[in-house]
C-alpha cells in the first residue's frame, strides 16, 4: 500500500532533505519518527531535496507499507509525537500504486522572502533577507516576466548537479508587497513545471540586479544563450526559500 504525506518544517537545523552521512537531514528525522511509531525500517521519498536551510510549507513524500492498520489521516497525529517542533506532519492520505511523490509533480511553487531595512530586524531574519534598499513593485513584476516562460537555466544551476537537461519552463514569478514591524516585505513567487539546484536562489539574485542596473536583459538573454553562470549576480542565501507547494494534476 502506498502513504503519501504532506510535512512542513523550518530547515534552519538540517542539511538539507535528503539523507547524508554526516549531518542531520529532514529525510533523516522523519523516518526515524516512522520507525519509532511502527517499530520498523520505513524509506521515504519526496518531491525533491530541498538544500541545506531550505524551509517548506507544503513539501510531498511517499511511503510503501502492506502491515500499517492505521487509517492514512491519522498518520500526521502517530508521527508529529515523535518529531522535532521544526518538522510536522500536515496531512495524510492513501495514494493510488502509481503515484510517485518525485515523478508525478507537474508543478512547484517556492517563496522567495525578502525585507527592507537598514539594520537586521529579529523576527523576520530566520525566515527572510534583509535588503537595504528593495525596488519598487512595479519594477520588480516588470523584471520578473524575463524570467517566464521555457528557458535554459543552465546558467542558474550550482556545479555539480547531474541533470539530463537544464531546460526548465516557469509558468509564473509574482510579486507581492506588505508591510510589518514597521518594514517593506517582498514575497517572490516562483511557479514551474521544476527546479535545478540553487536555481531560485540565482534567479531572485539576478531579479535583483537587474532591477537596481547592473545587469542588463540582454545579460540575461546571453546567460540563457551559452548557460554561463559569470554573467549572472549573487545566490541568495537560503534562509529566504520556501517550498510553498507541489501540484500534481
Amino acid at each position: 500500500m502506498r502513504y503519501a504525506l504532506k510535512i512542513s518544517y523550518d530547515g534552519t537545523d538540517y542539511a538539507g532533505w535528503q539523507r547524508q552521512k554526516n549531518a542531520l537531514s529532514v529525510q533523516e528525522v522523519l523516518e526515524n519518527a516512522l520507525q519509532t511509531a511502527f517499530e520498523k525500517e520505513i524509506r521515504v521519498t519526496a518531491s525533491g531535496r530541498t538544500d541545506a536551510g531550505v524551509h517548506a510549507a507544503g513539501q510531498v513524500c511517499h511511503f510503501d507499507d502492506d502491515t500499517l492498520t492505521i487509517p492514512a489521516e491519522k498518520l500526521p497525529d502517530a508521527l508529529n509525537r515523535f518529531l522535532p517542533v521544526s518538522v510536522r506532519v500536515l496531512k495524510g492520505w492513501d495514494a493510488d500504486e502509481a503515484f510517485d511523490s518525485n515523478r508525478s509533480a507537474k508543478r512547484k511553487t517556492y517563496c522567495y522572502s525578502l525585507y527592507e531595512g537598514a539594520r537586521e530586524m529579529p523576527l523576520k531574519e530566520r525566515y527572510a533577507v534583509r535588503v537595504e534598499r528593495l525596488p519598487s513593485l512595479e519594477t520588480l513584476q516588470t523584471y520578473a516576466r524575463l524570467f517566464e516562460g521555457e528557458h535554459d537555466f543552465k546558467a542558474f544551476c550550482a556545479s555539480g548537479s547531474s541533470v539530463k537537461t537544464t531546460v526548465r519552463t516557469v509558468y509564473s514569478v509574482e510579486i507581492e508587497e506588505s508591510y510589518s514591524f514597521g518594514g517593506r516585505d517582498i514575497k517572490i513567487f516562483v511557479t514551474g513545471n521544476g527546479f535545478l539546484y540553487n536555481m531560485v536562489r540565482t534567479l531572485v539574485g539576478e531579479l535583483i540586479d537587474l532591477c537596481e542596473n547592473r545587469k542588463t536583459s540582454e545579460s540575461l538573454e546571453r546567460a540563457f544563450i551559452t548557460g554561463a553562470r559569470k554573467l549572472l549576480g549573487k545566490t541568495m542565501p537560503a534562509k529566504g526559500l520556501t517550498l510553498m507547494q507541489v501540484e500534481y494534476i
